[in-house]
C-alpha cells in the first residue's frame, strides 16, 4: 500500500496524465470560446503544466497525452445519446461547429504542449479516457500504480478519467493547480470531491518536491 504522496509519485510506478489540452477546448477562437465558455483559466493553467511537463521529464516519470477526437461530418464517434444530450445543452456543436476534428487546428495541442516522439497519446471519443482506448494496456506494461492527473476540463474529462483510474484500482493524484474548468465552483467541487472519494489533490509543487527530494 501507498500511503505518502512521495510513494505515489515515485517515478518508478508513476505516470503523467495530460488530458485534453487542445486549442478547441483552450485556445482563443477555439470551438468553446465561440460557444461562449469563459476559458481564461483553462490559459492561466497552461504555463504551469507546460512547466510541471519538463519536471516529469527530467524526473524520469513516463508522460501520456490523452487527445479527443470526434467526426461531425461523417459521425463516426457521436451517438443518438451523445447528440440528445448537445441538442439538448448546446444546440450548436457538431452540427454547426465541428469539435476536434482530425488533422484540424482545433485537435492539436494548445500552448506549448508538445509530445516528444517518445511520448505517448492516446486518441479518446469519451469523457473517459480509459473508454474503448489503449490506456489501461499502456499502463499496466509499463507497471504503473499511480496517475497524476492534469489538463482540461477538470470537471468532465479530468474527473471521468481519475474516477475510472481508481476504479480500476491506480492511485489518482489531481494537480489542483494543473487543471482548469470554465466555472470556478465546478473546479472546486471536482477537487473536494475527488480528495474525499477517488484521490488525492495536491499542487505541483508537492509533487516537484518529492522528486528533488529523491528515491
Amino acid at each position: 500500500m501507498l500511503t505518502t504522496l512521495k510513494q505515489k509519485v515515485d517515478p518508478q510506478h508513476a505516470a503523467l496524465i495530460v488530458v485534453d489540452v487542445q486549442n478547441d477546448f483552450a485556445a482563443s477562437g477555439g470551438v468553446m470560446d465561440r460557444e461562449g465558455f469563459d476559458i481564461r483559466m483553462a490559459q492561466e493553467m497552461v504555463p504551469h503544466l507546460v512547466s510541471f511537463i519538463e519536471e516529469a521529464r527530467e524526473a524520469k516519470v513516463p508522460i501520456i497525452y490523452i487527445q479527443s477526437v470526434y467526426d461531425s461530418e461523417q459521425n463516426w464517434y457521436l451517438s443518438e445519446v451523445w447528440m440528445e444530450r448537445v441538442y439538448r445543452k448546446t444546440k450548436s456543436l457538431y452540427t454547426q461547429r465541428d469539435l476536434c476534428v482530425k488533422g484540424s487546428w482545433g485537435w492539436e495541442f494548445y500552448g506549448g504542449i508538445k509530445p516528444l516522439p517518445n511520448e505517448v497519446v492516446v486518441t479518446k471519443h469519451r469523457y473517459s479516457a480509459f473508454i474503448d482506448t489503449d490506456l489501461d494496456l499502456i499502463l499496466r506494461s509499463k507497471n504503473i500504480k499511480t496517475l497524476i492527473m492534469t489538463g482540461v476540463v477538470t470537471n468532465v474529462c479530468v474527473e471521468t478519467t481519475a474516477r475510472m483510474g481508481f476504479m480500476k484500482d491506480y492511485y489518482i493524484v489531481l494537480l489542483n493547480d494543473c487543471c482548469a474548468a470554465y466555472l470556478r465552483h465546478l473546479h472546486d467541487t471536482t477537487l473536494e470531491n475527488i480528495d474525499n472519494l477517488f484521490g488525492q489533490v495536491v499542487n505541483a509543487r508537492e509533487v516537484v518536491r518529492c522528486w528533488k527530494e529523491g528515491y
